[in-house]
C-alpha cells in the first residue's frame, strides 16, 4: 500500500517551493522487459490501465444519491507495438499461444529520464499473447516503417514500492536542491 500521508506532504512542499520545477518525463524514453530480458524497440505501449469497478447500492428511502462500493479492479490488454525486425520473438510467443500452449510471463514497462535511467515503472503478472496484427503494407510510401503489435490478456498491473519510493527520493532531491531548499517553505 503507497504511503498516503508521505506522498500528500511532498506534493505540498513541491508546491509551495519557489524556484523549484518538477518537468514531466517524455513519453517516448521507455524499455519493456519480459522475463527479465530488456526487450525494447517497442513505439508505443497502450493499455498500461487499472480501474476500480463500483457497485451500486440504493438505499431505501433515500433519493438524493446512490452509495458505490469498490467492487473489483479490471485491467485492459496491453498493445506492444514495435518495427518488424529480424527474429521473430513475438510471433513465436503469440504461436504458442495460439497452438493451445500459452507461455506465461511477467514484464515491467519502465519510463526513463534523459539519462536512459529508469524513473518509474510498472509490473505485470502472468502475461501471454491473445492477439498478433502484422504490418500494413504501401507501396505508396517508402519510408514507412513495418509495424506489427502483440496484445497481451495479463492478471494486473502494480506500481511497486521501490518504484513509488524513488519517485519520492527524487522529488525531494529536487526540492533540496532548490535554490530555497527545504527550509524555504
Amino acid at each position: 500500500m503507497p504511503p498516503l500521508m508521505g506522498g500528500y506532504s511532498l506534493l505540498n512542499a513541491h508546491t509551495n517551493v519557489p524556484n523549484v520545477r518538477l518537468d514531466p518525463y517524455m513519453a517516448y524514453n521507455f524499455v519493456v522487459e519480459l522475463s527479465g530480458l530488456i526487450t525494447g524497440g517497442f513505439s508505443e505501449i497502450s493499455g498500461l490501465e487499472s480501474e476500480v469497478e463500483v457497485e451500486e447500492y440504493r438505499e431505501g428511502g433515500v433519493n438524493g444519491y446512490v452509495h458505490q462500493f469498490p467492487s473489483q479492479v479490471k485491467h485492459p490488454n496491453l498493445v506492444l507495438s514495435r518495427g518488424l525486425v529480424d527474429g521473430d520473438v513475438m510471433w513465436d510467443w503469440y504461436w504458442l499461444t495460439a497452438q493451445g500452449r500459452p507461455l506465461l510471463l511477467n514484464g515491467t514497462v519502465m519510463l526513463l529520464d534523459s539519462q536512459r535511467l529508469p524513473v518509474m515503472w510498472w509490473t505485470f503478472k502472468d502475461a501471454y499473447p491473445v492477439k498478433w496484427v502484422g504490418p500494413t503494407f504501401d507501396a505508396s510510401s517508402d519510408t514507412q516503417v513495418g509495424v506489427e503489435q502483440i496484445e497481451l490478456v495479463h492478471r494486473g498491473i502494480v506500481k511497486p514500492a521501490l518504484s513509488q519510493a524513488l519517485s519520492a527520493v527524487r522529488a525531494g532531491l529536487a526540492i533540496a536542491a532548490s535554490p530555497s531548499g527545504i527550509n524555504g517553505l
